[in-house]
């Protein structure tokens, strides 16, 4: 019998200063993977863009250095290193104690992305060491730090000074710390990306990248006067266009609104929005009421126009942005996102601003400019006889009873109804699918074989795509729709089953379906990613076996586990899966579908514009740029030799 557990007030733990951002790091940066040791230069250049939209900072150098660390550095006014109310430095306030800053009321900063006041105190908590210096008066002070632990004695509370400057600004280098992250390296395509996009959105800031690291250095200037409109023009630069830019901005009740979109020919629908300059990848409230809005003003404009009859139907919201290109940004000066990451805005009159603006400046626009306002009703006319030809002639096939067997039988479904309980597994080929129908759970995991690599939609017609065996399969067991406006409207909510898993070979071959279906999901189903809902299973390569009797086998997930397993042990011998199929039911379960021990990759979009870029480039009909990045990359590669 398990010893009894004593729990009174010795058992309640107070994790004081910082030490509960090292605690949980995933709480405040997201995750502790490349992309939250990417979110903690995202969090310091925040800040510094916080400065230039307060009207005291014009560019901003983001330096990556040989040693691994990162340095930020702006011409703000500085971080204030005069004496704070609790009897230091108000910049050791700012990097010591979560919620501290200059963003909880309006008077130092009219907008802000920064509002929670936690970014620069838990960058310091994450860091291994890191160093702040201000320039302010012609001095240049200084203040250190270790693991988020002050690592400069105070002069009477105050910053020693160590130097002299000319003009104002802070710069901040801080090294990752690696018993927090997974991997300590930069990725440096993402940082770019998101440099450059957020001088899209402040057409008056530079921001100078410098990469200093062996093997990867580089020096890139990014200043972007056109805006967003700018954005727009590079988003659709690979698109054969169908209208102008159309660009507008206003103010409603405090709040900034600025709009650009573009049609092309091609029935897909990219919509970024951004509020204060943080990109929100699931949206929120400000698309919707530009959403809103825009449908609204082009219905007007087609039933004025005699395109739309009395007797006819209003376009959808789909059929009106199919083909659309749009970027969405607002100023909101008290904005709520849903978590410290911002993924997705939460204010009710943002909807409101963006929906009052979008549908006065829209008015505006098409009034003076009559043939844009034809090829954007023109769009939405080609997707709603789209949208209603295909319901006729496809809705049969992508319909069926709620959680039966699709239509080559191939579903097993499993018992529950609960769809917050239930998940899906695609498994590559009869065989791995035959294991995995024996080894799952019945009662919450249904499996989908698929036959080979589906259909590459990145170079695939609609008719092509709707007419795939292996795609009308998945569309009728996920039971919430395909694409909204074709067939039937896309409804997350029906979504039958929690988890979408990929269950492929950890092979090229394994690669290469995932990616099929990765581009599936992201061009047609997109809120299947931004959701949550996405997943890629990830089998053992190996399985070591002691040859001393009494010791237990163990599964091992790639190389680097099979290394270090060989300096410790001697004597076994090593089995290497090629694929699911060689797996029998029992093993398949302990490794890849018993949610105790199983590993899943989840999948996640944090840079909008790149994701549609990488899926275009690698997964479109233009080979010359392909065949380029895969040689600029080819050392990048983990092979599996």
């Amino acid at each position: 019998m398990a010893e009894k557990q004593h729990y009174d007030a010795s058992s309640i733990r107070i994790l004081e200063g910082l030490e509960a951002v090292r605690t949980r790091p995933g709480m405040y940066i997201g995750s502790t993977s490349t992309r939250g040791l990417n979110h903690l230069i995202y969090e310091i250049v925040d800040n510094s863009v916080d400065e230039h939209l307060a009207g005291y900072c014009d560019t901003i150098r983001v330096t990556l250095e040989a040693d691994g660390s990162c340095t930020v550095e702006d011409d703000g006014r500085g971080i204030p290193i005069d004496m704070h109310a609790k009897g230091v430095s108000a910049e050791r306030v700012v990097f010591t104690t979560l919620h501290a800053g200059g963003k909880f009321d309006n008077k130092a900063y009219a907008t802000s992305g920064g509002l929670h006041g936690v970014g620069s105190s838990v960058v310091n908590a994450l860091s291994e060491h890191m160093t702040v210096r201000v320039r302010k008066g012609g001095i240049i002070y200084e203040d250190k730090y270790k693991q988020g632990r002050p690592d400069q004695e105070l002069v009477g509370g105050l910053l020693p000074a160590v130097g002299k400057a000319k003009g104002s600004g802070t710069t901040i280098n801080f090294l990752p710390d690696p018993t927090i992250f997974e991997k300590t390296r930069f990725k440096e395509e993402e940082i770019k990306s998101r440099l450059h996009e957020t001088t899209y959105l402040n057409p008056n800031l530079t921001i100078v990248y410098e990469d200093k690291r062996p093997g990867t250095e580089e020096a890139v200037t990014f200043h972007e006067p056109d805006g967003i409109a700018g954005f727009v023009r590079e988003l659709n630069k690979s698109d054969e266009t169908v209208t102008d830019i159309i660009y507008f901005k206003g103010k409603y009740e405090n709040i900034e609104v600025e709009c650009a979109f573009q049609y092309i020919r091609d029935f897909r629908e990219e919509i970024m929005g951004f509020c204060n300059n943080i990109y929100n990848s699931e949206g929120g409230t400000h698309l919707t009421g530009f959403k809103t809005a825009f449908t609204q003003v082009i219905n007007g404009y087609a039933r004025e126009l005699g395109v739309l009859k009395e007797k006819d139907v209003n376009y959808t919201g789909a059929d009106v942005r199919n083909g659309m290109t749009a970027v969405i940004a607002i100023k909101h000066p008290d904005p709520r996102f849903e978590g410290q990451t911002k993924t997705k805005l939460d204010n009710p009159d943002a909807s409101k601003a963006v929906s009052q603006v979008t549908a006065d400046e829209a008015t505006h626009y098409f009034d003076r400019n009559l043939e844009q306002l034809k090829a954007v009703i023109e769009c939405a006319e080609r997707a709603a006889k789209i949208r209603k030809s295909e319901a006729k002639a496809k809705t049969n096939m992508l319909t069926k009873p709620k959680f039966s067997f699709d239509s080559n039988g191939k579903l097993a479904n499993c018992e529950s109804r609960d769809a917050s309980k239930c998940e899906i597994f695609i498994v590559e080929g009869d065989s791995a699918g035959g294991s995995a129908k024996m080894a799952r759970n019945r009662m919450y995991q249904a499996i989908l074989p698929i036959r080979g690599k589906i259909l590459n939609v990145e170079k695939a017609s609609m008719d092509k795509v709707l007419a795939n065996a292996e795609i009308k399969s998945m569309i009728n067991a996920f039971g919430c729709g395909f694409s909204e406006g074709y067939g039937q409207d896309f409804d997350i909510t029906k979504l039958r089953y929690d988890k979408i898993i990929i269950m492929a070979d950890a092979d090229v071959d394994g690669a290469h379906i995932s990616t099929l279906l990765l581009t599936l999901f992201y061009r047609f189903m997109p809120d299947l990613i931004y959701e949550g809902h996405i997943y890629v299973a990830m089998p053992p390569l190996y399985k070591v076996v002691p040859k001393k009797k009494g010791e237990e086998g163990e599964y091992l997930y790639d190389d680097a586990a099979l290394s270090r397993y060989r300096k410790t042990h001697s004597g076994f011998t090593l089995q290497r899966y090629k694929g699911l199929g060689e797996m029998d039911p029992q093993q398949l379960w302990e490794t890849t579908l018993d949610p105790a021990n199983r590993r899943l990759r989840k999948i996640q979009i944090d840079d909008g514009r790149m994701a549609s870029e990488m899926t275009g480039l690698l997964m479109g009909t233009d080979v010359p740029p392909r065949r380029d990045y895969i040689h600029a990359h080819a050392t990048d590669a983990e092979l599996d030799v």
